[in-house]
C-alpha cells in the first residue's frame, strides 16, 4: 500500500480509501458484510474511510461505527453533510443551523467523539461560504472535527471558498472529493488545478465510473447493475443513449490496453487515477470483501508512461463521455431562469442544483 500526506494536514492515508456508500440498503450491505470489508481494508493496509449521513438514510455511519468499534484511533474518519435528511427543508443544506445539527448525528451513529475531515457534501448555492465556513471553523475549535473539506464543488467554487475564509480570518477547506475515472476526466481541466494550486488534498470518488470499470461491463454482456444503488441514475446503463455506447466503446479498448500491461482493468483505472499527481486516495466502494480484493490489488499498481499515454489515446485529457453525468455543473446551466432576465433583473430559483 503507498501513502501520502493529505494535502496541508500532515496527516498520511494510504492511496485508496474505503468508502462506505455501499453499506446498508444502498448496496444491500449487511453489517456482518460491512465488518468484514473493513476488517479486510484495515488489515490490508487502507487507514481512511469515508461515508455520509445521506448513504442508506444514515445506516452506514451506524455500521462504520460498529465496524471501527476498538480501534478508532488507528484510522482516518471521514464523513459528510448537505443533502437531504428528511423532509424538513432545514434538515439539509450548509447552514450553521444543520451543521451542528448533522455533525452531532453522525458522531452518535458513528458512536464517536470527533470525525478527522468534515465535508460538504455538494455546494449548497444558498449558503454564503462566510456562513459555512464560520459553522466548520467553531466546530473544529470545539473539538468535534480535525479538519473540513469540499466534495464535489465547481473549480470556481473552491476558489471561491478559499479567498472567503482569507477574507474572513476563517479556517479553510483542506480536501475536496471530486468523481474522477478514466471515462469522466473533465475534472483535469480545472477542478484539480485549482486544487492543487490550494494545496488541497484530493479523494477521488467513483474511478470505476459506477462499476463501468470493474470489468464487468463488456461488450455482448447483460450489464447487471445494483438496482437499489442506481434506480436514480438508470440511463446510465442504458445502451440506447449515445454516451453509454462511447463508454462501452472505450471500455473494450481500455480492457485490451490492460490486458497487453498485464492488468486487470480494476487496476487499470484505480492506478491510473492515483497515478495523478493532484490526487491523494481514490475511494474504492466494494459491496463484498470479493469486491474488495479485486480492487486492493491496484494498491502498489504504477502505470508506465506508455500506458498513461494509451489511456490519452481512448479517453482524452480532460474529456468526459458522458458530459450529463457530471455532478458539479453550475445552477445556471440546470435552470434556465437563472440565465434569462426578466423586468431587468434575473429571476429564478437554485432548488434544481440543491438537490441534484
Amino acid at each position: 500500500m503507498q501513502y501520502r500526506t493529505l494535502g496541508r494536514t500532515g496527516i498520511q492515508v494510504s492511496s485508496l480509501a474505503l468508502g462506505a456508500m455501499n453499506f446498508g440498503a444502498i448496496g444491500r450491505t449487511t453489517q456482518e458484510e460491512a465488518t468484514a470489508i473493513v476488517d479486510a481494508a484495515l488489515e490490508a493496509g487502507v487507514n481512511i474511510i469515508d461515508t455520509a449521513d445521506a448513504y442508506s438514510g444514515g445506516d452506514s455511519e451506524v455500521m462504520v461505527g460498529k465496524a471501527i468499534s476498538g480501534r478508532r484511533d488507528d484510522i482516518v474518519l471521514a464523513t459528510k453533510a448537505f443533502l437531504p435528511m428528511g423532509e424538513d427543508r432545514n434538515r439539509r443544506g450548509a447552514s450553521r443551523r444543520w451543521l451542528v445539527t448533522a455533525l452531532e448525528d453522525s458522531l452518535r451513529r458513528l458512536g464517536v467523539d470527533h470525525v478527522d475531515l468534515y465535508q460538504i457534501h455538494r455546494w449548497d448555492p444558498t449558503t454564503s461560504d462566510e456562513e459555512t465556513l464560520s459553522a466548520l471553523t467553531d466546530l473544529r475549535s470545539a473539538g468535534k472535527i480535525r479538519h473540513f473539506g469540499s466534495s464535489t464543488y465547481p473549480a470556481y467554487r473552491i476558489v471561491q471558498a478559499q479567498w472567503a475564509a482569507r477574507e474572513h480570518s476563517l479556517g479553510r477547506f483542506v480536501t475536496e472529493q471530486p468523481p474522477y475515472s478514466i471515462l469522466q476526466r473533465g475534472v483535469e481541466a480545472h477542478v484539480l488545478p485549482a486544487a492543487e494550486d490550494h494545496g488541497l488534498g484530493i479523494l477521488a470518488w467513483s474511478p470505476l465510473a459506477s462499476g463501468w470499470l470493474s470489468g464487468a461491463i463488456r461488450e455482448g454482456r447483460e450489464i447487471a447493475t445494483n438496482r437499489s444503488r442506481h434506480a436514480f441514475t438508470a440511463g446510465r446503463f442504458d445502451l440506447t443513449v449515445p454516451a453509454n455506447q462511447a463508454k462501452l466503446a472505450a471500455v473494450e479498448q481500455l480492457a485490451a490496453i490492460a490486458d497487453d500491461a498485464g492488468l486487470a482493468l480494476v487496476q487499470l483505472a484505480l492506478g491510473f487515477v492515483t497515478a495523478h499527481p493532484a490526487v491523494t486516495s481514490a475511494l474504492i466502494g466494494p459491496r463484498t470483501v470479493e469486491h474488495l480484493r479485486s480492487q486492493l490489488a491496484a494498491a502498489d499498481v504504477v502505470l508506465s508512461a506508455e500506458v498513461l499515454d494509451a489511456i490519452d489515446g481512448v479517453v482524452a485529457p480532460g474529456v468526459d463521455l458522458a458530459p450529463g453525468e457530471k455532478s458539479d455543473t453550475p445552477p445556471a446551466l440546470l435552470d434556465p431562469a437563472l440565465r434569462r432576465r426578466q423586468g431587468g433583473r434575473a429571476v429564478g430559483s437554485r432548488a434544481a442544483y440543491q438537490t441534484a
